[in-house]
């Protein structure tokens, strides 16, 4: 891949005060091994990585810890409150991920990745104990970047909780369904950013190629973070190079901005002049 400093259309990313050169965040769950995480991780080009902080979800079947995997000099550990469904859950689980990374040395100790979902089967937020999560953990220090529903009310909802991001699924969790609304997410954009066009909109859940990649940055979104369309890929290395140039892409489309759809077709050389008909016929 060119180098990023010479690429058009690659400027950082700015999140919770933080500058990245990637918009691609990346989860680190359900991969067959710690192993290939660790390749699909550096394929990927992120320097943002969801760690879900549940003891259990921590260690696989050999007692491996998949911290071991993460060079912390590389990534930035976003702390995932994956599994809960309550605000109190939440913010018990986002304390313990601060308590853990902090003694790593993670820089991103205070930030956290929250999800509190509504039920088992869709995996969608709750958008009632989101707000309320917030609004708590912000209280107590942290930097909130929040899974939401692509209702663009409430996602202005959970920003004006404090979120440092608002995080409108593209589709369910692990679905692979890609932007299923693309106008909600549009609305999302519009409202939060309202004014002030810096605040960070990243499209979660829901990723399952690199088009749906491109598609959610093509109208503009910040970032994208994804897990299962890399992880349970037959090729996650593969896979994970793909959504890396399918992000660059997607934003460079945006940032170059594409013609109008038309109805009609419209000719790329103009009729004046042209051969009406051949000579001699």
């Amino acid at each position: 891949m060119p180098d990023q400093e010479h690429e058009p259309g690659t400027s950082p990313l700015t999140v919770a005060g933080r500058a990245f050169t990637s918009r691609l965040f990346v989860g680190t769950g359900k991969y067959a091994t710690h192993e290939r995480m660790r390749e699909a991780l550096s394929a990927s080009g992120c320097q943002v990585v969801t760690v879900a902080v549940r003891r259990e979800r921590l260690f696989n079947d050999q007692g491996k810890s998949l911290l071991e995997f993460i060079d912390l000099s590389r990534y930035i550990i976003l702390p995932n409150t994956a599994g809960c469904f309550t605000a109190a859950d939440a913010v018990r689980v986002a304390n313990l991920g601060r308590e853990i990374l902090g003694q790593l040395g993670n820089p991103g100790a205070s930030w956290v990745k929250l999800e509190v979902l509504g039920d088992t089967r869709t995996l969608l937020p709750d958008p009632i104990g989101t707000v309320q999560a917030t609004r708590d953990l912000v209280k107590d220090g942290f930097q909130v970047l929040a899974y939401s529903s692509d209702d663009p009310i409430a996602a202005v909802r959970i920003k004006e909780a404090g979120a440092s991001s608002v995080m409108p699924a593209g589709s369910p969790i692990g679905s692979g369904q890609g932007v299923l609304n693309r106008s909600n997410i549009l609305l999302c954009l519009e409202l939060l950013k309202k004014g002030d066009a810096s605040y960070p909109v990243i499209v979660d859940a829901g990723v399952g190629s690199a088009s749906d990649v491109s598609t959610a940055m093509e109208i503009g979104a910040d970032g994208v973070l994804l897990n299962t369309a890399v992880a349970h890929a037959k090729d996650p290395v593969m896979m994970a190079h793909a959504m890396r140039h399918a992000c660059v892409a997607g934003r460079q489309c945006y940032l170059a901005g594409r013609i109008p759809r038309r109805l009609y077709a419209s000719a790329s050389s103009s009729f004046e002049g042209s051969i009406a008909s051949i000579p001699g016929e």
